[in-house]
């Protein structure tokens, strides 16, 4: 393994590195390794068989297989497929996410595997810092592969720590997936979106090219993938803008009521039936809320189920809800799912890459 690739997630690690016995060779980076492979949105968890079966096992399942937020039926956040460390073999080592969990006080033989790529002075730095349970190693395998090791000197340690940085590991895997996936489809980007985007906007819209145009007015746009199949979602995707005139219009009651205004009036089931307009669930699923930056731009994301007002059609949404106050505008974008009776988590990872690759104008300046 290379140390030019190993660094650390959290700032309080940053000096994790030295903790990690490196038996490979250094090389000058990624170029001459070969692809990561696998399925999206999969982790290759390598760890001892009886580890996982007891509450090590149990607090990576609170970590890798929680629930999607906000999503119309319950789906995990991550496919795991767990190995054994003495099992994994080269081909499973080109995994685009692999996981190797161990504590130092562990005889088994997986857990001792794994133990043997740390040295005796880097086990007492970690008994010197029981926070330090992390290590990350990008590319060690295969280029554009995520690499972590998860450590404690006892499985108390490391469950208190799994739980205590449950929220930021997530967020590291579902980064690297969404990146991974916007480099795939964002390869070839329509030229249509990103004109009408500056030309009515003046905003940098990155959709696909396999997205086409449904339907355009002064300060909304609709995108929508031509061909859905049984192995590929409807996804719409629509823009809108409107003036920002106070905070007020991002609190949740009022985002909820925008999003259904924006609906009411120009997106439909059926063209042909008025009353099959899309509105918001609000009874069974409602939705939740997330406030972060976005490329120096306040955001709101907005996650829940929506459904045509006569009951016909129904699934999943995302939204971004962002503030450019220079220009004094709100940028409402959302994209939602139809896929009856099959999983939302891909299509929505897919909507979520596409919408937070859009730049907005000042975001572009800097």
């Amino acid at each position: 393994m290379s140390l030019k690739n190993i660094s650390v997630i959290f700032i309080s690690l940053l000096s994790s590195f030295i903790m990690f016995g490196c038996n490979g060779e250094e090389d000058g980076g990624s170029s001459n390794k070969p692809q990561s492979r696998g399925a999206t949105g999969e982790i290759l968890l390598v760890i001892d068989s009886l580890k996982w079966q007891g509450p090590v096992g149990e607090a990576l399942q609170e970590v890798f297989q929680a629930e999607v937020p906000g999503i119309m039926r319950p789906e995990n956040l991550f496919s795991i497929r767990r190995v054994d460390p003495r099992a994994i073999t080269r081909m499973l080592k080109m995994a685009h996410n692999i996981v190797y969990v161990t504590t130092f006080d562990d005889r088994r033989g997986g857990s001792q595997r794994i133990n043997t790529q740390f040295s005796e002075a880097s086990r007492e730095v970690a008994s010197d810092d029981r926070t330090r349970f992390m290590l990350r190693s990008p590319e060690e395998f295969a280029a554009g592969q995520e690499v972590v090791y998860l450590f404690g000197n006892t499985e108390e340690e490391l469950i208190n720590n799994l739980r205590a940085n449950k929220g930021k590991l997530q967020n590291l895997f579902q980064t690297r997936e969404r990146e991974r996936l916007a480099k795939a489809i964002l390869n070839r980007k329509s030229g249509v979106a990103a004109n009408l985007g500056r030309e009515k906007f003046g905003i940098e819209l990155k959709l696909p090219a396999s997205y086409q145009l449904v339907k355009n007015e002064d300060d909304f746009l609709w995108f929508r993938q031509p061909t859905p199949t049984t192995d590929r979602a409807d996804i719409t995707l629509f823009f809108y803008e409107t003036d920002y005139e106070s905070e007020d219009q991002l609190f949740p009651e009022n985002l909820v009521q925008l999003r259904n205004n924006i609906t009411r009036t120009r997106i439909f089931g059926d063209p042909a039936n008025p009353e099959s307009f899309v509105t918001t669930e609000r009874r069974e699923e409602p939705p939740i809320f997330n406030t972060f930056n976005v490329k120096n731009h306040y955001a709101v994301e907005m996650r829940g189920s929506w459904r045509t007002n006569n009951m016909s059609m129904g699934g999943s949404f995302l939204s971004y809800t962002m503030v450019d106050e220079e220009r004094g505008k709100i940028y409402y974008m959302e994209g939602f799912v139809f896929y009856p009776s099959e999983a939302h988590r891909e299509p929505l990872r897919e909507i979520e890459a596409i919408l937070l690759a859009t730049d907005l104008p000042t975001a572009t300046a800097e």
